[in-house]
């Protein structure tokens, strides 16, 4: 049973290392005595690689590849960076094999103005390097667009495991605010499926409330979705602190979702709530599910009706598409 989790989540893996290699051709590459023709080239290659602090160093334009040492007060935060719960005891962790060891993977930046540089790959780097005491920093320097410099920030991050789902709802939705792209487009930049792309962006709909127990992990992905299936969007708040107070799993999180929503489900006359087949409730969320939409079965002794509710042109187009594939 394992070993079938593990393969798809290596494949996903895979999938956005793709990503991340497409922005960076060639990959990263030290420069060692052999690459430099002058000594003290050859001396910062060497500080480079054993891990002991250089001074910094100009980057020529024929060096863009290169691994340099440049002064951490120099290197600007990533204005694309969109992690931000670093954890203490990680960060101390990573600070202390810094001390250690040194930086073994460089960081990433792009030149800035008056001399300076702006991040792209390695904040948590920088930030254990700083707290390990350390003035300078490996990194190589790269010639990227904005767009770029965005798209390689929220590829890195996926690939972190622990990703807080906010967070990366917030780097999909940057990615559409500033550059334009479509849920299709931003999938196919970072290696996901625009369902994944439009699933997460769903989640910043949350009220403040349950966006505050996404990102401190009181509440996963999961329950964050039974939740925007509920009908009533002003008790998603209350739903959601039943949730944390009651530490229930997601299965029983539904179960509670289903029974608020009774109610809300009226018969044509006012007067009486209309009961609602359990088999009917059950495909009506299942739809929900997989369409990422409000879905409204309306049944009467086998015949009815099939409400979608879409917000977007997008999600429009989807439901479209999926049922031609039908």
């Amino acid at each position: 049973m394992e070993a079938g989790k593990a393969a798809p989540e290596k494949e996903k893996r895979k999938a956005l290392g793709r990503g991340l290699e497409s922005l960076l051709p060639g990959g990263p590459r030290v420069v060692g005595p052999a690459a430099v023709s002058s000594p003290s080239s050859v001396g910062t290659a060497t500080a480079i690689a054993a891990g002991a602090p250089a001074p910094p160093v100009p980057v020529p334009s024929e060096a863009r590849d290169a691994v340099v040492q440049i002064a951490l007060e120099l290197i600007e935060e990533n204005p694309y960076q969109t992690r931000y719960h670093f954890g203490d005891q990680a960060l101390e962790e990573l600070a202390n094999s810094i001390r250690a060891n040194g930086v073994v993977q460089p960081v990433v930046v792009r030149s800035g103005a008056d001399g300076r540089f702006v991040l792209i790959l390695g904040e948590r780097r920088c930030r254990a390097s700083k707290l390990a005491g350390k003035t300078t920093i490996p990194a190589m320097v790269r010639r990227v667009s904005d767009q770029q410099a965005a798209e390689m920030t929220v590829v890195e991050n996926l690939q972190r495991q622990d990703l807080n789902c906010i967070e990366q709802a917030a780097a999909f939705s940057k990615l559409s605010r500033d550059f334009g792209l479509t849920q299709e487009q931003i999938g196919q930049r970072v290696g996901v499926s625009r369902e994944s792309v439009s699933n997460y962006m769903r989640l910043l709909k949350l009220p403040a409330a349950v966006l505050q127990h996404l990102q401190e992990a009181r509440l996963g992905f999961s329950e964050a979705r039974v939740l925007l299936q509920l009908l009533n969007p002003s008790l998603m708040e209350k739903v959601a602190d039943e949730a944390v107070r009651k530490h229930l799993s997601v299965a029983q999180l539904e179960e509670l979702v289903d029974r608020t929503n009774i109610p809300m489900v009226k018969e044509e006359t006012p007067r009486r709530a209309r009961w609602v087949d359990p088999n009917v409730r059950a495909a009506q969320t299942e739809m929900e599910r997989v369409l990422g939409m409000r879905v409204r079965i309306r049944d009467r002794k086998g015949k009815g009706k099939i409400v979608i509710e879409y917000a977007t042109l997008e999600d429009f187009d989807r439901v479209v598409e999926m049922l031609k594939g039908r």
